[in-house]
């Protein structure tokens, strides 16, 4: 591949994944959910189903064990998530989504299938599957980490 075309396709994608992310933090907001930012998803994503430690979510989203604390602190003062003890470790504190999290995690996977739907209208249905399997083929597994 050229470099120009890498280029095209990265910016392509960046576009793309950046546009999704908006769109879905939009479509949080129109539901009702306030106080939310693009950030706190991805947060709400380590949590479920089962829960996370600062440590996880710091690992998880690319940040210091403090900016992580810091946005466990905000989602609990909001009322996404609350501190419980960790089952297995008596000096960690495991976060858990409440169930205003859960709902605006709903809130989240709505939006998701809004937008996704608007690429199909694009690509097609077929078009929107073959992207999403090529897409897996080179992105499996990692981390979905905000762009700050």
């Amino acid at each position: 591949m050229q470099n120009s075309d890498a280029m095209a396709l990265s910016a392509a994608l960046l576009a793309a994944a950046g546009g999704l992310t908006q769109r879905i933090h939009e479509g949080v907001v129109a539901r009702g959910f306030e106080g939310v930012r693009p950030a706190h998803g991805f947060a709400f994503a380590r949590m479920a189903p089962d829960g996370a430690t600062a440590t996880d979510l710091a690992a998880h989203l690319g940040v210091t064990k403090q900016a992580a604390s810091q946005l466990v602190d905000e989602l609990v003062r909001r009322g996404y998530a609350e501190r419980r003890p960790h089952p297995a470790d008596a000096r960690a504190r495991l976060v858990v989504l409440t169930e205003s999290g859960w709902a605006c995690t709903r809130a989240a996977e709505e939006a998701a299938a809004e937008a996704v739907r608007a690429w199909a209208d694009v690509l097609g249905e077929d078009g929107a599957r073959a992207l999403r399997d090529l897409l897996l083929r080179v992105a499996p597994n990692g981390p979905i980490r905000p762009t700050w």
